[in-house]
C-alpha cells in the first residue's frame, strides 16, 4: 500500500499536498466545529484524527477526510436536540458521544458489507438537490454570526427571526465578514495558487485585532490533546441507546455517501480506482475514534482532497502528513486561533455553502423531464425542512417510482407496437399458421410494475387458438411477474388455447423451471430455445385449428348423411 512513499519525488509531493490540505482544513475545521455546537476544537480534532485513521486504513489514496457540511449539519441538529433534552451541554455529552460513536460503528458495518457500491445508483437529481439543500442550510446558519449575533437552532427559527439581527446588526462584524468574503472570492482571480481561505482568515483576524473591533471571537480553545471518553458511554441507558439508533444510521449513511462521492472526484482527477469497501471501513473506524475523543463526525472532503491532488499528493501519506501538521498548528499557535472573529468563520462557511450548491443542476431544472424536476424539488424540501436521511430516502424512492412508471409506459408502447406489427414485420409465420397463431413478443423485464398491464394486453388476445410467448427480450422475471405469467397461461388454457414459449435466457429459464411453469403449464414439447424451432414444431405437429375444424365438420356431415 505504501511502497510509493519511499520514492523521493512522491514523498515530496505528498508532503506538499498534506501541508496545503492542512492549511485549507484548519479554518474549515474551526468553522464546522463552531457550527456543530461543540466548539472549534471539536472540528480540529476531527480534521486530525479522522484524516490520520482513514488515510492509514482507507481505500482512496488521495482522499482527505475532514468535517464536512452535510455531516456537520446533522451533528449540529443532534447536539441541539440533546442539549434541549438534557438542559446543558455537559449532561448531553454522553448521548452526543454515544450517537457519534454508534454512527461510526454503523459506517464500519456498511463498509464490511460493501454497501457503498450501491451509491453509484443514486439518481443525479437526488444528489444535486441534496447538496443544494445542504448549501442553503449552511448559509442560513451563518447569517446571524455574520451580522454579529448568536444563531438560533433550526432553519425555520433562523428564517423567521432574521429581522432581529438585521435591525440590530453589528456593523464591525459585518465589515470584517464582508472583507473576508471579498478576499475569498477575489484572490483566486489574481492567482489560483493563493490559498484564499487561509489568507482571508489571517487578514480578517489581523484587521479585527489591529482595529480592536468589538466583535465575537472563537474564544478559549483547549490546549491539550483530547482524552478518551469511554466513561460517558457507561452513563447511557437502554432508552438512550434506542433514541440514538436513527440519528446514528443517518450520520453513518450520510458519511458513506459523502465519502464515496468525494472518492469518485479523486478517481477522476488521478485516473485511479478507489476501493469503496476499504474507504468506508476506514471512515467508520476513524469516526468511532473521533467520537470517543470528543470530535464531530466527518467524511471525505472534496475541498481538501482536490487541494491535496492539485498540490501533488499521490498516496495516503499525504493525509497522514496533513494530520501531523494540524497537530503542530493546534498546539503551537492555539493562543492566536482564539482571536479569530466569528464573522470571519461565518464568511468562510457562507463561501462553503455557496460552493456546495449545484448551480448547474438548478439551471437545468426547466430543461429536464418533469419527473426529474419533481424529485429535485421534493429532496430540497425534505433536506431544508425535515432531515437529510429522509431527504435521500424520499428522493430515491420517488425517483424509482417515477422510473418504473416510465419503464411501464415504454413497455406498453413497445408491446402494443409488437402486437400490431410483429406478424407482418418479421414474416416468421407460414401462411398456414397466420390465422390461428399469435406470436407475443415481450420487451423488458416481467416485474411488478408491468404485471397489470401484461394481464390487460393478454386478455385482448381472444381470436387466436395458438399463442407463442417469445421471451428473448425479457432480462429478468420477479415473483410478481412470475405469478402474473402463470395466471395468464392458465387463463389461456381454460379458454382452450395452446401455449408455447421460446428463447428465455438462462436466468429466466431457471426461474420458470424452479417454479414448474416448465414443464407443468408449458410442457417440454412446447418450449424451445429459438423461435424458428418453435414455429417448425407448431407447423409440423399441428394442422391449423381452422383446418381441423373443417375436417371435424366434414366428418360430422358425412355421419349425418349416412
Amino acid at each position: 500500500m505504501y511502497k510509493s512513499m519511499f520514492n523521493r519525488v512522491s514523498l515530496r509531493k505528498d508532503i506538499s499536498g498534506g501541508f496545503l490540505a492542512a492549511i485549507v482544513g484548519l479554518p474549515m475545521g474551526l468553522a464546522f466545529g463552531v457550527q456543530s455546537g461543540l466548539g472549534p476544537q471539536a472540528g480540529v480534532f476531527t480534521a486530525i484524527i479522522l484524516a490520520f485513521v482513514s488515510s492509514l486504513v482507507g481505500g482512496t489514496r488521495t482522499l482527505i477526510s475532514d468535517p464536512t457540511g452535510p455531516m456537520t449539519v446533522v451533528a449540529a441538529t443532534i447536539v441541539s436536540l440533546a442539549v434541549a433534552s438534557s438542559g446543558n451541554l455537559n449532561d448531553a455529552m454522553p448521548f452526543i458521544i454515544g450517537t457519534f460513536v454508534l454512527a461510526g460503528a454503523f459506517e464500519l458495518v456498511f463498509g464490511v458489507l460493501d454497501l457503498g457500491k450501491f451509491v453509484k445508483f443514486m439518481p443525479y437529481p437526488v444528489v444535486s438537490s441534496f447538496m443544494t439543500g445542504i448549501g442553503v442550510i449552511i448559509i442560513a446558519m451563518q447569517l446571524f454570526p455574520f451580522l454579529g449575533h448568536t444563531s438560533p437552532k433550526g432553519f425555520i427559527n433562523i428564517i423567521s427571526n432574521i429581522d432581529s439581527p438585521i435591525i440590530n446588526m453589528n456593523i464591525e462584524a459585518v465589515s470584517v465578514g464582508a472583507f473576508t468574503l471579498i478576499l475569498i472570492f477575489g484572490l483566486p482571480k489574481i492567482s489560483s495558487k493563493i490559498p484564499s481561505i487561509l489568507v482571508a482568515l489571517l487578514l480578517g483576524t489581523l484587521l479585527s485585532v489591529m482595529l480592536k473591533l468589538n466583535i465575537p471571537t472563537i474564544g478559549n480553545i483547549p490546549k491539550e490533546f483530547p482524552q478518551l471518553k469511554l466513561g460517558s458511554l457507561l452513563l447511557l441507558n437502554w432508552n438512550d441507546i434506542q433514541k440514538m439508533i436513527i440519528p446514528a444510521i443517518m450520520i453513518g449513511s450520510l458519511g458513506v455517501i459523502d465519502s464515496l462521492l468525494t472518492s469518485v472526484v479523486a478517481d477522476n482527477l488521478t485516473n485511479t480506482k478507489h476501493n469503496s469497501k476499504r474507504t468506508i471501513i476506514g471512515q467508520g473506524i476513524g469516526n468511532i475514534l473521533t467520537g470517543l475523543l470528543g470530535g464531530i463526525p466527518g467524511a471525505g472532503a472534496t475541498v481538501g482532497t482536490v487541494t491535496n491532488i492539485k498540490a501533488g499528493g499521490t498516496t495516503s501519506l499525504s493525509g497522514i502528513v496533513k494530520a501531523m501538521i494540524l497537530v503542530f498548528i493546534l498546539f503551537g499557535v492555539a493562543q492566536y486561533i482564539e482571536m479569530i472573529p466569528m464573522a470571519v468563520l461565518a464568511s468562510i462557511l457562507i463561501y462553503t455553502g455557496i460552493s456546495i450548491i449545484d448551480f448547474k443542476g438548478i439551471k437545468m431544472l426547466f430543461k429536464i423531464p418533469k419527473h426529474d424536476t419533481l424529485v429535485w424539488s421534493v429532496v430540497l424540501l425534505f433536506t431544508v425542512f425535515n432531515n437529510l436521511l429522509n431527504a435521500v430516502a424520499a428522493g430515491f424512492i420517488l425517483a424509482c417510482i417515477l422510473f418504473i412508471g416510465q419503464i411501464v409506459k415504454s413497455m406498453k408502447m413497445t408491446n402494443a407496437l409488437n402486437q400490431k406489427n410483429v406478424l407482418e414485420a418479421t414474416n416468421i409465420l407460414p401462411n398456414s399458421l397466420k390465422k390461428d397463431v399469435f406470436v407475443q413478443r415481450l420487451n423488458g423485464p416481467m416485474f411488478f410494475g408491468f404485471a397489470e398491464t401484461y394481464k390487460e394486453i393478454s386478455e385482448k388476445i381472444s381470436k387466436k387458438k395458438i399463442i407463442i410467448i417469445r421471451m428473448c427480450d425479457v432480462p429478468f422475471l420477479d415473483q410478481t411477474g412470475l405469478i402474473t405469467l402463470e395466471s395468464v397461461i392458465k387463463n389461456w388454457h381454460t379458454k382452450g388455447k395452446e401455449v408455447y414459449m421460446s428463447e428465455a435466457n438462462a436466468q429466466v429459464e431457471s426461474v420458470l423451471l424452479n417454479n414448474n411453469i416448465i414443464p407443468h403449464l408449458i410442457s417440454n414439447k412446447h418450449y424451445f430455445s429459438s423461435i424458428e424451432k418453435c414455429i417448425a414444431a407448431v407447423d409440423r405437429q399441428y394442422m391449423s385449428f381452422s383446418e381441423r375444424s373443417r375436417v371435424l365438420i366434414s366428418n360430422q356431415n358425412a355421419l349425418e348423411f349416412a
